[in-house]
């Protein structure tokens, strides 16, 4: 099946549009590891880097939400967070390993079973899905009501133009399903995000940073687009240069890079999420 996420352009063809004139400046590029124990770290460090920013957006709702990080040397494991801990408390040694059959493997508390049956259904569907991220956030779960896809009335709306989309089955109900969650992995396919009807959002990418990124710009679309529904009927980009900024913006790279910046903030405001 093909990668939702997958981009076969080069990352120099991916940061063309974006490179500076000056010789001798690069763009910054995501970093490569000799080791799978130091891949792990790395990935469970952005992932409760992740929560923390999540939690600081305002995206918890008690109980509910989600990011996975899939483990770097046993594609059958996944990490997370433990059910019923605030995202602004996370710490990479609260993180959970869980496996397909839904056994916790590495940690003492316990996953939310709806997260596992989602986040497995989509690891094991999608192998180049390195991470996925669902939150009750209240803007995308207002627009995830109307069943349809955003419109790009914006340049930021853009970046996911024709790279999104809604899955209904098992809307608005808490999904124990395996069905659902087969269902939820399927519309992803060839996408970096999907609306579940009268749920919310779902994002994947290559790297925790594309995938929370992906979660935070839908976010921030749909609270844009509902307010300018209430206002009156948003002018709409045409087709031509929706197409253009969603590749300009749209990369796996450009998720990363975007991400950079709430990075920088948390790991200054938050240190001890590295505890």
């Amino acid at each position: 099946m093909a990668a939702p996420t997958q981009d076969n352009r080069s990352i120099e063809d991916q940061t063309s549009a974006f490179r500076p004139s000056q010789e001798g400046i690069v763009m910054p590029q995501p970093p490569t590891f000799a080791t799978s124990a130091e891949e792990r770290l790395h990935r469970k460090q952005q992932l409760a880097g992740a929560f923390r920013i999540f939690g600081k957006f305002g995206f918890g709702e008690g109980i509910a939400g989600h990011i996975t990080v899939r483990d770097p040397e046993d594609e059958h494991l996944f990490w997370v967070n433990p059910f019923g801990m605030s995202f602004r408390h996370i710490r990479v040694s609260d993180l959970i390993a869980v496996n397909h059959d839904g056994d916790v493997v590495h940690g003492s508390r316990p996953v939310n079973q709806a997260g596992f049956v989602i986040h497995s259904a989509v690891h094991a569907a999608h192998p180049h899905v390195v991470a996925a991220a669902h939150a009750h956030s209240v803007y995308g779960k207002s627009w995830s009501s109307l069943g349809r896809p955003l419109d790009p009335i914006t340049q930021d709306a853009c970046t996911l133009y024709e790279n999104h989309g809604v899955v209904s089955e098992g809307r608005g109900a808490v999904v124990l399903d395996p069905e659902v969650g087969r269902a939820l992995a399927a519309g992803l396919t060839g996408r970096k995000m999907v609306f579940h009807q009268n749920h919310g959002i779902f994002s994947v990418g290559e790297t925790v940073a594309e995938a929370a990124w992906w979660f935070i710009n839908t976010e921030r679309n749909c609270q844009a687009q509902l307010m300018a529904e209430a206002a009156g009927t948003p002018t709409q980009i045409d087709h031509a240069n929706a197409k253009f900024t969603a590749e300009t913006t749209g990369s796996p790279y450009m998720g990363w890079f975007s991400f950079q910046p709430l990075w920088d903030e948390i790991v200054r405001t938050d240190p001890d999420l590295f505890d």
